[in-house]
Protein backbone atom coordinates (compact mmCIF):
# COMPACT_ATOMS: atom_id res chain seq x y z
CA UNK A 1 0.00 0.00 0.00
CA UNK A 2 2.61 2.42 0.83
CA UNK A 3 4.45 1.63 -2.33
CA UNK A 4 1.34 2.28 -4.54
CA UNK A 5 1.09 5.67 -2.78
CA UNK A 6 4.33 6.70 -3.33
CA UNK A 7 3.91 5.98 -6.97
CA UNK A 8 1.08 7.76 -6.96
CA UNK A 9 2.86 11.25 -5.47
CA UNK A 10 5.38 10.52 -8.00
CA UNK A 11 3.05 10.35 -10.85
CA UNK A 12 1.55 13.62 -9.55
CA UNK A 13 4.42 15.57 -8.98
CA UNK A 14 5.53 14.95 -12.67
CA UNK A 15 2.40 15.33 -13.69
CA UNK A 16 2.43 18.95 -11.85
CA UNK A 17 6.13 19.38 -13.16
CA UNK A 18 4.91 18.72 -16.81
CA UNK A 19 1.68 21.30 -16.43
CA UNK A 20 4.31 23.81 -14.73
CA UNK A 21 6.51 23.59 -17.96
CA UNK A 22 3.47 24.09 -20.23
CA UNK A 23 2.10 26.78 -18.21
CA UNK A 24 5.55 28.62 -18.35
CA UNK A 25 5.31 28.04 -22.46
CA UNK A 26 1.76 29.08 -22.24
CA UNK A 27 2.85 32.39 -20.42
CA UNK A 28 5.49 33.33 -22.29
CA UNK A 29 5.83 36.83 -23.32
CA UNK A 30 6.31 37.02 -27.17
CA UNK A 31 5.74 41.00 -28.14
CA UNK A 32 3.83 41.58 -25.22
CA UNK A 33 1.35 39.29 -25.33
CA UNK A 34 1.19 35.24 -23.64
CA UNK A 35 1.90 33.00 -26.57
CA UNK A 36 -1.13 30.83 -25.33
CA UNK A 37 -3.73 34.21 -25.63
CA UNK A 38 -1.95 34.72 -28.89
CA UNK A 39 -3.26 30.82 -29.68
CA UNK A 40 -6.21 31.02 -28.71
CA UNK A 41 -6.57 34.12 -30.40
CA UNK A 42 -5.40 32.45 -33.86
CA UNK A 43 -7.83 29.98 -33.45
CA UNK A 44 -11.09 32.11 -32.59
CA UNK A 45 -9.93 33.81 -36.07
CA UNK A 46 -9.99 30.49 -37.48
CA UNK A 47 -13.45 29.27 -35.99
CA UNK A 48 -14.61 32.89 -37.42
CA UNK A 49 -13.63 31.29 -41.08
CA UNK A 50 -14.84 27.76 -40.30
CA UNK A 51 -18.25 29.43 -39.25
CA UNK A 52 -17.95 31.68 -42.63
CA UNK A 53 -17.45 28.26 -44.76
CA UNK A 54 -20.42 27.05 -43.11
CA UNK A 55 -22.72 29.72 -43.62
CA UNK A 56 -21.97 30.51 -47.18
CA UNK A 57 -22.35 26.12 -48.08
CA UNK A 58 -25.48 25.87 -46.10
CA UNK A 59 -27.40 29.02 -43.99
CA UNK A 60 -26.86 31.07 -47.23
CA UNK A 61 -27.82 28.37 -49.73
CA UNK A 62 -31.08 27.14 -47.42
CA UNK A 63 -31.67 31.04 -47.52
CA UNK A 64 -31.47 31.64 -51.48
CA UNK A 65 -33.43 28.38 -51.23
CA UNK A 66 -36.17 29.29 -49.83
CA UNK A 67 -36.80 33.02 -51.49
CA UNK A 68 -36.61 31.33 -54.89
CA UNK A 69 -40.02 29.45 -53.60
CA UNK A 70 -42.26 32.85 -53.13
CA UNK A 71 -43.14 34.33 -56.32
CA UNK A 72 -41.94 37.85 -56.18
CA UNK A 73 -38.33 38.25 -57.48
CA UNK A 74 -37.21 41.05 -55.05
CA UNK A 75 -36.68 39.09 -52.50
CA UNK A 76 -34.16 36.64 -54.49
CA UNK A 77 -32.25 40.17 -55.36
CA UNK A 78 -32.11 41.02 -51.65
CA UNK A 79 -30.80 37.08 -50.67
CA UNK A 80 -27.96 37.81 -53.74
CA UNK A 81 -27.63 41.05 -52.53
CA UNK A 82 -26.60 40.38 -48.78
CA UNK A 83 -24.91 36.48 -49.63
CA UNK A 84 -21.56 37.95 -50.00
CA UNK A 85 -21.58 40.37 -47.04
CA UNK A 86 -23.11 38.27 -44.37
CA UNK A 87 -19.97 36.16 -44.74
CA UNK A 88 -18.11 38.13 -43.34
CA UNK A 89 -20.14 38.56 -39.93
CA UNK A 90 -18.49 35.27 -38.39
CA UNK A 91 -15.10 36.80 -39.25
CA UNK A 92 -15.72 40.17 -37.64
CA UNK A 93 -17.05 38.21 -34.68
CA UNK A 94 -13.81 35.78 -34.64
CA UNK A 95 -11.97 39.02 -34.65
CA UNK A 96 -13.35 40.48 -31.94
CA UNK A 97 -13.23 37.89 -29.69
CA UNK A 98 -9.56 37.40 -30.94
CA UNK A 99 -9.01 41.14 -29.83
CA UNK A 100 -10.80 40.66 -26.22
CA UNK A 101 -8.25 37.87 -25.55
CA UNK A 102 -5.36 39.42 -26.51
CA UNK A 103 -6.65 42.68 -24.14
CA UNK A 104 -6.50 44.84 -27.55
CA UNK A 105 -10.45 45.79 -27.01
CA UNK A 106 -9.88 49.15 -25.05
CA UNK A 107 -11.32 52.38 -25.85
CA UNK A 108 -9.58 54.29 -29.04
CA UNK A 109 -7.30 50.89 -29.22
CA UNK A 110 -5.95 49.56 -32.45
CA UNK A 111 -8.05 46.59 -31.80
CA UNK A 112 -11.44 48.17 -31.73
CA UNK A 113 -10.42 50.40 -34.75
CA UNK A 114 -9.96 47.05 -36.68
CA UNK A 115 -13.30 45.46 -35.59
CA UNK A 116 -15.28 49.53 -36.30
CA UNK A 117 -13.65 49.43 -39.44
CA UNK A 118 -14.83 45.76 -40.69
CA UNK A 119 -18.59 46.34 -39.72
CA UNK A 120 -18.05 49.73 -41.41
CA UNK A 121 -16.97 48.23 -44.45
CA UNK A 122 -19.72 45.14 -44.38
CA UNK A 123 -22.77 47.81 -43.73
CA UNK A 124 -21.53 49.82 -46.84
CA UNK A 125 -20.84 46.59 -48.84
CA UNK A 126 -24.49 45.39 -48.12
CA UNK A 127 -25.94 49.11 -48.61
CA UNK A 128 -23.80 48.88 -52.20
CA UNK A 129 -25.58 45.67 -53.43
CA UNK A 130 -29.10 46.63 -52.44
CA UNK A 131 -28.53 49.68 -54.49
CA UNK A 132 -29.93 46.67 -57.97
CA UNK A 133 -32.76 45.20 -55.69
CA UNK A 134 -33.89 48.43 -54.37
CA UNK A 135 -34.40 50.37 -57.50
CA UNK A 136 -35.41 47.86 -59.73
CA UNK A 137 -38.34 47.27 -57.00
CA UNK A 138 -39.28 50.69 -57.65
CA UNK A 139 -42.15 50.16 -60.75
CA UNK A 140 -42.91 54.24 -60.75
CA UNK A 141 -39.16 54.96 -60.69
CA UNK A 142 -38.87 51.99 -63.47
CA UNK A 143 -41.91 53.54 -65.67
CA UNK A 144 -40.86 57.12 -65.31
CA UNK A 145 -37.17 56.90 -66.27
CA UNK A 146 -35.08 55.02 -69.34
CA UNK A 147 -33.85 51.87 -68.78
CA UNK A 148 -30.15 53.62 -69.10
CA UNK A 149 -31.13 56.43 -66.75
CA UNK A 150 -32.31 53.80 -64.02
CA UNK A 151 -28.70 51.81 -64.46
CA UNK A 152 -26.79 55.43 -64.43
CA UNK A 153 -28.80 55.82 -61.07
CA UNK A 154 -27.56 52.59 -60.14
CA UNK A 155 -24.19 53.11 -60.35
CA UNK A 156 -24.39 56.66 -58.94
CA UNK A 157 -25.43 55.37 -55.59
CA UNK A 158 -22.83 52.50 -55.75
CA UNK A 159 -19.92 54.68 -56.00
CA UNK A 160 -21.32 57.39 -53.33
CA UNK A 161 -21.94 54.21 -50.76
CA UNK A 162 -18.28 53.18 -51.68
CA UNK A 163 -17.22 56.82 -51.60
CA UNK A 164 -19.00 57.49 -47.80
CA UNK A 165 -18.06 53.93 -46.45
CA UNK A 166 -14.23 54.87 -46.94
CA UNK A 167 -14.93 58.16 -45.40
CA UNK A 168 -16.35 56.28 -42.68
CA UNK A 169 -13.07 53.95 -42.13
CA UNK A 170 -10.79 57.17 -42.45
CA UNK A 171 -13.19 58.43 -39.47
CA UNK A 172 -12.66 55.69 -37.35
CA UNK A 173 -9.11 55.96 -37.41
CA UNK A 174 -9.08 59.71 -37.28
CA UNK A 175 -8.28 60.62 -40.20
CA UNK A 176 -9.70 63.98 -41.33
CA UNK A 177 -11.49 63.92 -44.39
CA UNK A 178 -11.73 67.41 -44.64
CA UNK A 179 -8.74 68.01 -46.05
CA UNK A 180 -9.00 64.98 -48.19
CA UNK A 181 -11.93 66.23 -49.85
CA UNK A 182 -9.97 69.86 -50.27
CA UNK A 183 -7.42 68.22 -52.09
CA UNK A 184 -9.42 66.35 -54.40
CA UNK A 185 -11.66 69.30 -54.92
CA UNK A 186 -8.45 71.23 -56.06
CA UNK A 187 -6.91 67.82 -57.64
CA UNK A 188 -10.35 68.46 -59.74
CA UNK A 189 -10.27 72.13 -60.89
CA UNK A 190 -6.95 71.23 -62.55
CA UNK A 191 -8.08 67.70 -63.74
CA UNK A 192 -11.36 69.25 -65.25
CA UNK A 193 -9.36 72.03 -67.04
CA UNK A 194 -7.44 69.39 -68.72
CA UNK A 195 -11.05 67.00 -69.62
CA UNK A 196 -13.15 69.44 -70.95
CA UNK A 197 -13.93 66.79 -73.51
CA UNK A 198 -14.30 64.50 -70.39
CA UNK A 199 -17.35 66.80 -68.69
CA UNK A 200 -18.67 67.73 -71.52
CA UNK A 201 -19.43 64.09 -72.83
CA UNK A 202 -20.95 63.22 -69.30
CA UNK A 203 -23.61 66.11 -69.93
CA UNK A 204 -24.26 65.43 -73.63
CA UNK A 205 -24.66 61.40 -72.32
CA UNK A 206 -27.46 63.20 -69.86
CA UNK A 207 -28.57 64.99 -72.28
CA UNK A 208 -29.17 62.18 -74.41
CA UNK A 209 -30.91 60.24 -71.44
CA UNK A 210 -32.79 63.20 -70.70
CA UNK A 211 -34.32 63.35 -74.01
CA UNK A 212 -34.78 59.84 -74.76
CA UNK A 213 -33.45 59.98 -78.08
CA UNK A 214 -32.20 56.50 -78.03
CA UNK A 215 -32.31 53.17 -76.29
CA UNK A 216 -29.79 50.36 -76.46
CA UNK A 217 -30.68 47.28 -78.64
CA UNK A 218 -32.07 50.20 -81.45
CA UNK A 219 -31.09 51.19 -84.77
CA UNK A 220 -29.55 54.81 -85.41
CA UNK A 221 -27.66 56.77 -87.99
CA UNK A 222 -25.87 59.82 -87.39
CA UNK A 223 -25.03 60.94 -91.12
CA UNK A 224 -21.03 60.90 -91.53
CA UNK A 225 -21.01 59.64 -88.19
CA UNK A 226 -22.16 55.81 -87.53
CA UNK A 227 -24.70 53.76 -88.31
CA UNK A 228 -25.82 50.71 -86.65
CA UNK A 229 -27.34 48.94 -83.36
CA UNK A 230 -27.06 50.78 -79.78
CA UNK A 231 -25.82 48.28 -77.25
CA UNK A 232 -24.26 50.40 -74.55
CA UNK A 233 -24.36 54.42 -73.45
CA UNK A 234 -21.11 55.15 -71.09
CA UNK A 235 -20.49 57.71 -69.16
CA UNK A 236 -18.24 58.88 -72.24
CA UNK A 237 -19.15 57.58 -75.07
CA UNK A 238 -21.70 55.54 -76.76
CA UNK A 239 -20.95 51.93 -78.04
CA UNK A 240 -22.94 51.49 -81.61
CA UNK A 241 -22.36 48.07 -83.34
CA UNK A 242 -22.55 48.06 -87.34
CA UNK A 243 -24.47 45.94 -89.13
CA UNK A 244 -20.57 44.69 -90.57
CA UNK A 245 -20.58 43.38 -86.31
CA UNK A 246 -17.66 46.07 -86.01
CA UNK A 247 -17.94 47.84 -82.47
CA UNK A 248 -17.68 52.08 -82.87
CA UNK A 249 -17.05 54.17 -80.25
CA UNK A 250 -18.48 57.74 -80.51
CA UNK A 251 -18.44 60.42 -78.28
CA UNK A 252 -21.82 61.40 -76.67
CA UNK A 253 -21.30 65.21 -77.90
CA UNK A 254 -21.47 63.87 -81.48
CA UNK A 255 -24.95 62.18 -80.95
CA UNK A 256 -25.71 65.23 -79.01
CA UNK A 257 -24.88 67.75 -81.30
CA UNK A 258 -25.81 66.15 -84.68
CA UNK A 259 -29.20 64.80 -86.28
CA UNK A 260 -29.61 61.52 -85.35
CA UNK A 261 -32.12 59.26 -86.99
CA UNK A 262 -33.93 56.36 -85.03
CA UNK A 263 -35.03 54.12 -87.44
CA UNK A 264 -36.00 51.63 -84.64
CA UNK A 265 -39.03 54.25 -83.88
CA UNK A 266 -40.52 53.94 -87.22
CA UNK A 267 -44.30 53.26 -87.17
CA UNK A 268 -44.14 51.62 -90.67
CA UNK A 269 -41.70 51.07 -93.68
CA UNK A 270 -42.42 52.56 -96.88
CA UNK A 271 -42.05 51.31 -100.35
CA UNK A 272 -41.36 53.99 -103.19
CA UNK A 273 -41.25 52.38 -106.88
CA UNK A 274 -41.11 53.80 -110.54
CA UNK A 275 -42.61 51.26 -112.53
CA UNK A 276 -42.00 51.75 -115.96
CA UNK A 277 -44.25 50.60 -118.91
CA UNK A 278 -43.98 50.49 -122.13
CA UNK A 279 -45.16 53.24 -124.61
CA UNK A 280 -47.41 50.45 -126.70
CA UNK A 281 -49.36 50.19 -123.48
CA UNK A 282 -52.64 51.36 -123.99
CA UNK A 283 -55.01 53.42 -121.19
CA UNK A 284 -57.32 50.98 -120.68
CA UNK A 285 -54.12 48.91 -119.56
CA UNK A 286 -52.79 51.43 -117.46
CA UNK A 287 -55.87 51.61 -116.01
CA UNK A 288 -56.31 47.96 -115.17
CA UNK A 289 -52.60 47.54 -113.78
CA UNK A 290 -53.09 50.69 -111.51
CA UNK A 291 -56.13 49.50 -110.24
CA UNK A 292 -55.17 45.79 -109.81
CA UNK A 293 -51.91 46.82 -107.94
CA UNK A 294 -54.29 49.03 -105.93
CA UNK A 295 -56.64 46.33 -104.80
CA UNK A 296 -53.60 43.79 -104.03
CA UNK A 297 -52.25 46.25 -101.81
CA UNK A 298 -55.45 47.28 -99.89
CA UNK A 299 -56.33 43.27 -99.40
CA UNK A 300 -53.17 42.31 -97.93
CA UNK A 301 -52.99 42.44 -94.46
CA UNK A 302 -48.70 43.70 -94.22
CA UNK A 303 -49.33 46.84 -95.69
CA UNK A 304 -50.89 49.90 -93.56
CA UNK A 305 -53.77 51.47 -95.17
CA UNK A 306 -55.28 55.01 -95.19
CA UNK A 307 -56.16 57.03 -93.64
CA UNK A 308 -53.47 56.10 -91.12
CA UNK A 309 -50.64 56.12 -93.97
CA UNK A 310 -50.44 57.59 -97.92
CA UNK A 311 -51.29 55.04 -100.13
CA UNK A 312 -51.36 55.51 -104.06
CA UNK A 313 -50.19 54.37 -107.63
CA UNK A 314 -50.64 56.98 -110.35
CA UNK A 315 -49.55 57.35 -114.21
CA UNK A 316 -46.43 60.05 -112.92
CA UNK A 317 -44.42 60.93 -116.00
CA UNK A 318 -43.55 60.21 -119.82
CA UNK A 319 -40.12 59.22 -119.69
CA UNK A 320 -37.34 59.17 -122.50
CA UNK A 321 -38.12 55.25 -122.97
CA UNK A 322 -41.50 54.12 -120.57
CA UNK A 323 -43.97 55.57 -119.28
CA UNK A 324 -43.97 55.74 -115.20
CA UNK A 325 -46.18 55.09 -112.53
CA UNK A 326 -45.06 56.05 -109.22
CA UNK A 327 -46.02 53.79 -106.28
CA UNK A 328 -46.30 54.48 -102.53
CA UNK A 329 -47.10 52.93 -99.97
CA UNK A 330 -46.10 51.48 -96.11
CA UNK A 331 -45.97 48.32 -94.26
CA UNK A 332 -47.18 47.04 -91.00
CA UNK A 333 -44.20 46.16 -89.91
CA UNK A 334 -40.94 47.91 -89.41
CA UNK A 335 -38.22 44.54 -89.21
CA UNK A 336 -36.56 44.59 -91.79
CA UNK A 337 -35.82 41.11 -93.13
CA UNK A 338 -40.04 40.89 -92.95
CA UNK A 339 -40.58 44.65 -95.03
CA UNK A 340 -37.68 42.61 -97.88
CA UNK A 341 -39.76 39.56 -98.24
CA UNK A 342 -43.53 41.74 -98.55
CA UNK A 343 -41.24 43.79 -101.25
CA UNK A 344 -40.34 41.11 -102.83
CA UNK A 345 -43.84 39.03 -102.77
CA UNK A 346 -45.02 42.98 -103.97
CA UNK A 347 -42.86 42.78 -106.94
CA UNK A 348 -43.96 39.16 -108.08
CA UNK A 349 -47.56 40.58 -107.58
CA UNK A 350 -46.57 43.18 -110.04
CA UNK A 351 -44.45 41.94 -112.67
CA UNK A 352 -47.66 39.00 -112.86
CA UNK A 353 -50.03 42.12 -113.36
CA UNK A 354 -48.43 43.88 -115.65
CA UNK A 355 -48.00 40.80 -118.09
CA UNK A 356 -51.45 39.78 -117.32
CA UNK A 357 -52.69 43.27 -118.28
CA UNK A 358 -51.44 42.04 -122.13
CA UNK A 359 -47.95 44.81 -122.20
CA UNK A 360 -44.57 44.19 -120.46
CA UNK A 361 -42.13 46.51 -118.31
CA UNK A 362 -39.98 49.33 -120.55
CA UNK A 363 -36.22 49.85 -120.21
CA UNK A 364 -34.22 52.44 -121.53
CA UNK A 365 -33.72 52.07 -125.49
CA UNK A 366 -32.91 53.98 -128.48
CA UNK A 367 -34.30 54.45 -132.25
CA UNK A 368 -31.93 54.71 -135.40
CA UNK A 369 -34.20 55.60 -138.22
CA UNK A 370 -31.83 54.78 -141.82
CA UNK A 371 -32.37 56.45 -144.94
CA UNK A 372 -33.17 54.40 -147.70
CA UNK A 373 -30.41 55.45 -150.43
CA UNK A 374 -32.23 57.25 -152.39
CA UNK A 375 -30.72 61.06 -153.62
CA UNK A 376 -31.50 64.26 -153.78
CA UNK A 377 -31.99 66.55 -156.43
CA UNK A 378 -28.75 68.60 -157.00
CA UNK A 379 -29.32 71.64 -159.85
CA UNK A 380 -26.64 72.59 -162.25
CA UNK A 381 -23.95 75.30 -161.55
CA UNK A 382 -24.59 78.43 -163.80
CA UNK A 383 -20.26 77.79 -164.45
CA UNK A 384 -19.30 75.19 -167.35
CA UNK A 385 -17.76 72.32 -165.49
CA UNK A 386 -14.23 71.32 -165.51
CA UNK A 387 -13.70 67.44 -167.19
CA UNK A 388 -13.61 65.12 -164.42
CA UNK A 389 -10.42 64.03 -165.47
CA UNK A 390 -9.40 67.55 -164.77
CA UNK A 391 -11.25 68.21 -161.52
CA UNK A 392 -9.11 64.70 -159.96
CA UNK A 393 -5.73 65.44 -161.48
CA UNK A 394 -5.95 69.18 -159.97
CA UNK A 395 -7.29 69.63 -156.69
CA UNK A 396 -8.43 73.37 -155.57
CA UNK A 397 -5.68 75.69 -155.35
CA UNK A 398 -6.97 77.26 -151.76
CA UNK A 399 -5.44 80.84 -152.49
CA UNK A 400 -8.53 81.12 -154.84
CA UNK A 401 -9.32 81.20 -158.91
CA UNK A 402 -6.29 83.19 -159.95
CA UNK A 403 -4.04 82.26 -157.90
CA UNK A 404 -2.65 85.34 -156.89
CA UNK A 405 -4.12 84.80 -152.78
Amino acid sequence: MTQATEIVEAVTDQTEQFWDLVLGVWNTSFLGTSVGYGILAVLAVLLGLLVRGVMARWVISLFLRMTRKTKTTIDDAIAEALAEPLKLVPVIIGVFIALNILGLDGPASAGERIVQSLIAVALFWVLHNAVKPAIGSMNALQNALTPVMVDWMMKFFRILFVVIGAAAVLEVWDIPVGPIIAGMGLLGVAVGLGAQDLFKNLIAGLLILAEKRFLPGEWIKVDGVVEGTVERINFRSTLVRRFDKGPVYVPNSKLADNAVTNFSRMTHRRIAWYIGVEYKTTSEQLREIRDRVLDYIHKNDDFAQPPEVTTFMRVDSFGPSSIDFRLYCFTKTTNWTDWLEIKEQLAFEIKAIVEGAGTSFAFPSQTLYIDDGSEAFMPPSSKKPESKARQKSQPADPRGEDGDG
